[in-house]
């Protein structure tokens, strides 16, 4: 069953706010298998005023935050997991394809993959108008 969560279902999943909090609404959600997000990317974010003056880029690491926040929120979402913390313990196999800059859509889909215990993996892709950005 798929439905969105906006900002404020999202705040009561993910324990991230103001600056940290990198996805505005969630398009589809399996909890404890798949979720799609966005992020609107726009000229106010604070990282822009140093990332870099004269050609606003996004920066990668945060591209790869927006996926691990959009990857928890999967596990967040479920009864055993909600009001718990989600880590990002690593990275495998993960790419920075394209620059993400101001006014663009990052949409990013994960789909969980083996959990044990306290550990899960999932399979990360984003896009930007339907051209992959980043995945991991």
């Amino acid at each position: 069953m798929s439905h969105i969560l906006d900002v404020e279902e999202i705040r009561a999943i993910l324990p991230h706010r103001y600056p940290m909090l990198l996805v505005d609404r969630v398009l589809e959600l399996e909890p404890g298998k798949r979720v799609v997000g966005l992020k609107n990317v726009t000229i106010n974010e604070p990282f822009f005023n140093g990332h870099f003056p004269g050609l606003a880029v996004m920066p990668g690491v945060l591209i790869l935050e927006c996926m691990a926040q959009v990857a928890g929120i999967i596990l967040l979402s479920t009864p055993v997991h909600h009001g718990k913390l989600a880590f990002l313990g690593g990275l495998d196999k993960c790419r920075l394809l394209k620059p993400v800059v101001p006014g663009d859509t990052l949409l990013v889909e994960a789909t969980l993959g083996k959990v044990r215990g306290l550990f899960g993996k999932a399979s990360m892709v984003a896009t930007v108008q339907g051209e992959e950005v980043a995945r991991g």
